[in-house]
């Protein structure tokens, strides 16, 4: 069996046991979340959220503890990339997604201003371990807020998200046990994931961010979308656009936070024109939320249009 061959199978195994232990890891940590008497809407935007995010965190961590910091970066850069136009957009094929929680007016600026500090940073030098610690305390302080604004919304805000988060009726045991899996799942699958990006870099000749920026960043966005389809076909728009919003500050903040305590994390190989286009379309998710605009069919076409377009000048540049 050829060597690259096998590269990329170690690699479609790794995006798998990503992919199912995300999976694990919501379920448990929703049911078990909602058990505790958190609401759906604050669920929605941070356990769901932040648990498909899991395997950019371990993809990320892993890479950052080998000195791969071109794939950690790339990672993050290119999964913000892909979450709003690829699969926001793929929602809005399916399904028209109108935006009508007013917590959303809250998250989109945050996206947006957290893009441009990142951004700023790598393009003057990267991210220190004392901005990784920012980011850090940054998160932790946007999910309390996110906790207590959630608080004070009306039930009519709750409803649109109480449909869109599994609950369960099983016993917390269940929920635990969900939720090791999970973890265990991410863990391997993101060991290997890291190590067959690598091997496969050095033999096709492609740098690391490229990499980082396609492959690793398509394979470990696969929860958010199958997350965001999955509540777009059940009408739960909100839910599908809160889990980009909730995935994206978490990948800025906690995956390269963390990351960065770990391995200070220069720009290298990443271009001003990737973070660029992640500032971009962090606008247009602003634009939607504040307004309260329908993202249309045909709204939908142009963003997956523009990724497959940024994807394939980033493979040809």
């Amino acid at each position: 069996m050829p060597p690259a061959f096998m590269l990329l199978s170690t690699a479609v195994g790794a995006l798998l046991l990503l992919w199912m232990g995300a999976d694990l890891l919501v379920r448990g940590a929703s049911a078990l979340a909602l058990r505790a008497g958190i609401s759906a809407l604050a669920v929605g935007l941070t356990v769901v959220a932040f648990g498909t995010s899991a395997p950019e965190l371990v993809v990320s961590i892993d890479a950052a503890r080998v000195g791969a910091t071109d794939i950690a970066v790339g990672n993050v850069v290119g999964s913000n990339i892909c979450n709003i136009a690829l699969i926001l957009g793929l929602s809005a094929l399916l399904r028209p997604t109108m935006v009508r929680a007013k917590i959303f007016r809250l998250d989109a600026p945050l996206l947006v201003v957290a893009s441009l500090v990142v951004a700023v940073l790598l393009m003057t030098g990267g991210v220190s371990r004392g901005g990784g610690a920012l980011f850090v305390a940054s998160l932790l302080a946007y999910t309390a807020a996110t906790f207590w604004q959630a608080r004070r919304e009306g039930e009519s805000v709750r409803a649109e998200f109480s449909e869109g988060v599994t609950g369960g009726g099983h016993r917390i045991a269940v929920d635990l046990l969900l939720i090791i899996a999970g973890l265990a799942g991410l863990t391997a699958g993101g060991g290997l994931l890291v190590s067959s990006a690598v091997a496969l870099a050095t033999a096709f000749g492609v740098s690391q961010a490229v990499i980082g920026l396609t492959i690793v960043a398509i394979g470990t966005s696969l929860p958010e979308l199958v997350t965001s389809l999955v509540a777009t076909a059940r009408g739960q728009s909100d839910l599908a656009i809160g889990n980009v919003l909730g995935s994206n500050i978490f990948n800025i903040l906690g995956i390269l936070g963390v990351a960065a305590l770990i391995q200070p994390l220069p720009r290298g190989e990443i271009a001003w024109m990737d973070l660029a286009i992640m500032i971009l379309l962090g606008v247009v998710l602003v634009r939607m939320a504040r307004t309260g605009l329908t993202v249309s069919r045909a709204e939908g076409a142009i963003l997956l249009v523009s990724y497959i377009g940024y994807m394939a000048w980033r493979i040809a540049a």
